[in-house]
């Protein structure tokens, strides 16, 4: 890897985020780059089977373009998390009819997102997807969160707008429950 002339090689999201309000366009690229992976996994973990790409460049522009209002009290991956959490939620709600219409193909399952590749079998992987699948939303979204993204409950509460203490049950739930459809 080709060294940076900066004295930092690996400055923080608040020192990426300063640099691009300075208007250095690199720094915002460097936060694409380091959030962009996460965020389609996230979108893919919530059903988002196309536009994947399309729904992570909308969350950073939404981003972008209200950067003011982030007020660092939480991570920036949080605050991505959320707001492509929310957008999901209103691409949902406004082609609920169209998505109706389209059925998915053997070919458009997700590939890239699963977290399990490597630790089960294929057969408990399909036990674990079913399970995850079975889950409420909520829960669904929680236990993802924590299991491929690594996010606190803190954290997790934030993305969901729940209690740090609900995001607890409902991992602990979502937990439970994937565990006992394994050993039925």
């Amino acid at each position: 890897m080709a060294k940076d002339h900066e004295p930092n090689e690996d400055p923080t999201d608040l020192e990426l985020i300063a640099r691009w309000r300075a208007g250095d366009e690199r720094a915002a690229t460097t936060l694409v780059e380091r959030h962009a992976p996460a965020l389609a996994r996230f979108a893919v973990s919530l059903g988002q089977r196309s536009d994947v790409e399309e729904v992570v460049q909308d969350t950073f522009v939404r981003a972008f373009g209200s950067i003011d209002t982030f007020r660092a009290d939480s991570a920036l991956r949080t605050w991505l998390f959320t707001i492509e959490r929310r957008l999901i939620l209103d691409r949902r709600r406004a082609g609920r009819r169209r998505r109706d219409d389209t059925s998915l193909e053997e070919g458009d399952a997700a590939t890239e997102f699963d977290a399990l590749d490597g630790i089960v079998a294929e057969e408990a992987e399909g036990r674990v997807r079913l399970a995850v699948e079975r889950l409420s939303r909520l829960q669904r979204e929680v236990f993802l969160l924590r299991v491929n993204e690594g996010m606190s409950y803190k954290e997790i509460a934030e993305v969901v707008g729940s209690t740090e203490g609900a995001a607890r049950v409902h991992y602990h739930n979502a937990l439970r429950a994937v565990k006992e459809s394994l050993y039925v």
